[in-house]
């Protein structure tokens, strides 16, 4: 009999909460996380405004003498590593430690200690530039300080796909379990990147709300009057196990990661493929990874960035996946609440996917409007919903045409 991949704890630090519980209550009640940007002087930058981790306090999940050597986003990935782990109940004295893997992933990496080390050269000079610069800004850093942390000697890795990298990391730890040469997995992903450079560059690419003045109702999937991403910050993880390794130690199974797809656009740098076909791909090859039926999905968790071209590719995506099935399945964005957490993300949806099957409830796309034509589904719009959630979907798209797709199911 086939060993499924099993969900067995959860963890997270995110606009909406410092852990997996309270990240689910204020989802589900619609809670926004946006507001006036607190970690840098932003009074002359073109962006004021970002979904920040709020009231994150590193030393409260490290020594103070790890989180001084940390980037934010390894801080934020060893703290999230660290709830997940506690709340699957491993028990480190009983695994077997080069049978435990960790895929953690990132879009950017260490941006905000590049940021500062090049300031400090231009200033002082080279020998101001601490000899811990590298460790915090190398994008693999958060992987291999979870593996360090917790003397975990399987596979180490780090994806870099844009947007999509979260999912791709989660995918990525589901292939190397289902080889059967691992029993565990760390997986997810773990991005800070509102900084002065952070949010200047991704404004000038185009793809950044500036609604400075309303700020509150932003950003906007699907809505006709979207006008742009919100900057995010924050690390999501998952530990996943062979269920026999699961069902030996006893463990209290969430849900299955059944599927995973990928494909790649091969179309423009940021823009998406317009009809729909990449990540329409992504999709189909999940779904028969899974080996499940689009009339079995119960909810997908979209992409949904907010940008005018991204959600009508996606809306076009999903009805090329599942054709008129489109219509009858629940589409939320949850980054209507915590904006846009680059790679991290998808790391972040794939929990609430888990926590979708286990509580059967969806959460909403706040700030919803106005319709627009060409996003015609049913977006679940600012309200959640309660319904039995046998199959969630969690679609990924990033710059450079990534595509990936994670399939969820309810364990029986």
């Amino acid at each position: 009999m086939e060993d499924r991949i099993v969900v067995t704890g959860l963890g997270t630090i995110n606009p909406i909460g410092n852990s997996a519980a309270e990240s689910w209550r204020n989802a589900l009640e619609g809670v926004s996380g946006v507001g006036l940007i607190s970690l840098f002087d932003a009074s002359n930058s073109p962006v004021r405004f970002a979904c920040e981790a709020k009231n994150f306090k590193p030393e409260e999940f490290m020594p103070a003498k790890d989180a001084r050597r940390r980037d934010r986003f390894e801080q934020l990935a060893t703290a999230a590593a660290k709830e997940a782990i506690n709340h699957a109940g491993l028990d480190l004295d009983l695994l077997d430690r080069w049978r435990v893997g960790v895929f953690i992933a990132t879009a950017i990496g260490g941006l905000g200690t590049l940021q500062d080390g090049v300031r400090l050269f231009d200033r002082e000079g080279n020998r101001k530039i601490s000899p811990f610069t590298v460790a915090m800004m190398m994008s693999n850093g958060a992987a291999g300080m979870v593996g360090i942390d917790y003397g975990f000697r399987g596979p180490s890795s780090c994806i870099a796909s844009a947007c999509a990298s979260g999912a791709d990391g989660i995918g990525n730890a589901w292939m190397w379990l289902r080889s059967g040469l691992i029993d565990v997995a760390i997986a997810g992903a773990s991005d800070a990147t509102i900084n002065e450079i952070g949010v200047v560059a991704l404004e000038r690419s185009g793809a950044m709300s500036n609604r400075n003045d309303g700020y509150q109702m932003t950003p906007q999937p699907f809505d006709l009057n979207r006008d742009g991403l919100v900057m995010g910050e924050g690390a999501a993880i998952l530990v996943l196990e062979k269920e026999s390794h699961a069902r030996r130690r006893g463990a209290t199974i969430l849900a299955e990661l059944a599927g995973y797809g990928a494909s790649a656009d091969g179309f423009h740098i940021t823009a998406p493929l317009e009809d729909g076909a990449g990540g329409a791909m992504a999709i189909r090859q999940a779904l028969a990874a899974a080996r499940i039926n689009p009339d079995e999905v119960s909810y997908i968790n979209a992409h949904g960035t907010g940008t005018v071209l991204n959600d009508s590719a996606e809306t076009r995506a999903i009805k090329v996946a599942y054709g008129d099935l489109a219509y009858n399945i629940p589409v939320s964005s949850t980054k209507s609440m915590t904006g846009h957490m680059m790679g991290a993300t998808a790391a972040l949806e794939a929990v609430f996917c888990v926590q979708a099957v286990q509580m059967d409830a969806v959460p909403p796309t706040i700030h919803y409007q106005t319709r627009d034509p060409a996003c015609d589904l049913d977006y679940v719009p600012n309200q959640a919903r309660e319904f039995t959630v046998e199959v969630a979907v969690s679609n990924a798209f990033g710059f450079g045409g990534h595509n990936a797709v994670l399939v969820f199911r309810k364990f029986r």
